[in-house]
């Protein structure tokens, strides 16, 4: 073990975003890599908007990615007591105090503050009040108000902030509940975090972060910061850019291979290639190699990568999933082929598991469900003795492979002249009931014998 110490710290207000999902891997693979220690906290102190519902997801979609953790959950909301002995802390050492000023107040102020050309920040009214109204408060962090505070980012480089820039920030609210930049710092902190790395819309409160561990006495932790994920027309990914949470397209069909190797590639790369298992991520991944510019969501990259992971994947372990996303289309497969022998006749074309699914319900539905169209276009007067002859080919056959199959064929195609091109279709209409199906031997052989010449049985009084 190594002393890195890394966290994931989502806030259980929704479902785990892409962008989230990214930070959690990147988390994930550093702790992985330097054999270090990958820390899961629930942020949820915001009591109004936080549900177990959310934290379910979050916990439902770290597991569907494969990113497992090494301590935690921890809850913030499990933790109130130790927010309020530090915030008593700062208020004994005069390193914060209670402001009185009401809402009202306060706009006022932040409105002649922009008026008269200045930062609408909090102008300090109470910052040295010496008497203790009995009137609701909010307590601030008393921050220095000169000199600069200056860090180096793992990604961004050195960022320095003056500090008469920065805000008496709010780290306890009038209800007594404490604040999100002033838990994360206590939380981090007695974690034994050595190193945060989040989203770099989380820049702007570092500053204020770092004087408040120095406030309490902590070791500041290093920082690095990942750029944005953007929607291709280069504003911040939302759901104008297609779905935003990671479970979204589990259920769309995608597989969590696809998802990390998608994810880790947007702001990291590793020279030319594009396909990483999660083995060789762990190899390979480092902080270094990730870019300062924003990451740019391509849906078609992932649905590429979803293709190739689905083209590749071992048909017993896709036979499993493929069967959740047949119940899904209300099909069942107790009857039926084997689902690795459907899989291997669907991996190439299927780009989704969703597609996979609609491809193979054919073969397990009791019934062939017919396309009126295919039937009048296909399954013509003339094509009748020619199934006939086919199932009694198939039917006389003594094996049941592709060359048995293929055979029987041969022998159709020898009798009547004609070509696959105009025996397929039809015989393709008999099986599955339209015309866009694997290969016919490939279908043959996997419905079976008996199944195929029933169907083909069942398509003669379709004829037209």
């Amino acid at each position: 073990m190594s002393d890195l110490r890394v966290r994931f710290a989502p806030s259980p207000t929704g479902y785990l975003h892409i962008g989230g999902a990214r930070t959690a891997l990147f988390n994930y693979l550093l702790a992985q890599k330097e054999k270090g220690t990958f820390i899961l906290r629930i942020e949820d102190t915001d009591v109004a908007r936080s549900t177990q519902e959310s934290v379910d997801a979050i916990l439902q979609a770290m597991d569907w990615l494969g990113l497992s953790y090494d301590e935690g959950p921890f809850y913030q909301s499990e933790r109130f007591d130790l927010y309020k002995q530090k915030v008593d802390e700062l208020l004994e050492k005069g390193l914060a105090y209670r402001c009185y000023c009401t809402s009202e107040e306060l706009e006022a102020k932040r409105e002649a503050a922009m008026k008269s050309g200045g930062k609408p920040k909090y102008d300090g009214t109470c910052r040295n009040r010496s008497d203790q109204p009995d009137l609701p408060f909010v307590v601030r962090f008393k921050a220095p108000q000169e000199g600069e505070t200056s860090f180096v980012d793992r990604i961004k480089g050195a960022i320095t902030f003056e500090n008469d820039e920065l805000d008496d920030l709010i780290i306890q609210r009038t209800d007594g509940t404490p604040t999100y930049n002033f838990v994360v710092v206590i939380d981090d902190a007695e974690m034994g975090l050595t190193l945060v790395v989040r989203g770099d819309d989380h820049i702007n409160n570092t500053p204020r972060q770092i004087l408040m561990y120095k406030a309490l006495g902590y070791d500041v932790p290093e920082f690095a910061h990942v750029p944005m994920i953007l929607g291709a027309d280069k504003t911040r990914l939302s759901k104008r850019h297609g779905a935003t949470s990671v479970m979204v397209y589990r259920e769309m069909g995608y597989l969590p291979e696809a998802m990390v190797n998608y994810l880790v590639r947007l702001g990291w790369s590793h020279g030319d290639e594009e396909i990483f298992s999660m083995d060789d991520l762990i190899e390979k991944f480092s902080l270094s190699s990730v870019g300062k510019a924003a990451g740019v969501f391509n849906p078609e990259k992932l649905l590429w990568l979803n293709a190739h992971y689905i083209k590749t994947g071992d048909p017993e372990r896709l036979g499993e999933l493929l069967k959740e996303y047949l119940q899904m289309i209300e099909v069942s497969t107790e009857n039926g082929p084997p689902l690795p022998a459907v899989v291997k006749t669907l991996q190439e074309r299927a780009r989704t598991m969703v597609e996979m699914a609609e491809g193979a319900a054919f073969y397990y539905r009791p019934e062939v469900e017919f396309d009126p169209a295919a039937v009048q276009k296909c399954l013509t007067k003339d094509k009748e003795p020619i199934l006939t002859r086919l199932t009694e080919l198939l039917d006389a056959a003594t094996g049941w492979d592709h060359e048995a199959i293929a055979a029987a064929f041969s022998t159709l195609m020898g009798e009547t002249g004609l070509k696959l091109g105009k025996i397929g279709p039809a015989v393709r209409v008999a099986l599955v009931g339209g015309t866009n199906s694997p290969s016919i031997y490939e279908v043959i052989e996997v419905l079976g014998k008996e199944e195929s010449l029933k169907r083909l049985r069942g398509s003669f009084s379709k004829f037209v």
